[in-house]
């Protein structure tokens, strides 16, 4: 578990987007983020591919935490309700594993509990462990 959050930390992209993982278990991740100005869309809502980013990041967390390599294969989200201030929490759970696929959902809430968005991802687990 360890290994896999030194690996992750690794990242300058979502450390420049300001996510910050907060708990890796095997098949669980949640991450934070805290909404910024650079965040915000022409309409002063959060843009969606930064409500993206930081799902993607707690699903590539979630499915690598078997100390496996996971690597996504397909992604969907699913918008529920715009944010524009506060902080954003993911949290992904497994729903399916396989020797070869994963399944996770993501949830994005706002810090008042209300639903941002739902993100779905399949990875494909390589041979590969880390």
């Amino acid at each position: 578990m360890e290994k896999v959050k030194r690996v992750l930390a690794k990242d300058s992209f979502n450390e420049h987007c300001g996510i910050k993982l907060l708990e890796v278990a095997p098949g669980y991740a949640r991450s934070r983020m805290e909404i910024q100005d650079r965040h915000l869309n022409g309409l002063g809502i959060v843009h969606g591919g930064a409500i993206f980013t930081l799902a993607d990041f707690t699903f590539g967390a979630a499915s690598n935490s078997h100390g496996q390599i996971a690597v996504g294969i397909n992604a969907t989200i699913s918008y529920a309700k715009a944010v524009s201030t506060g902080v954003l929490i993911a949290e992904a759970k497994e729903v399916s594993l396989n020797h070869k696929l994963g399944t996770y959902v993501v949830e994005i809430r706002n810090d008042k509990h209300d639903l941002i968005a739902i993100f779905q991802g399949t990875v494909y687990r390589k041979k590969e462990k880390f």
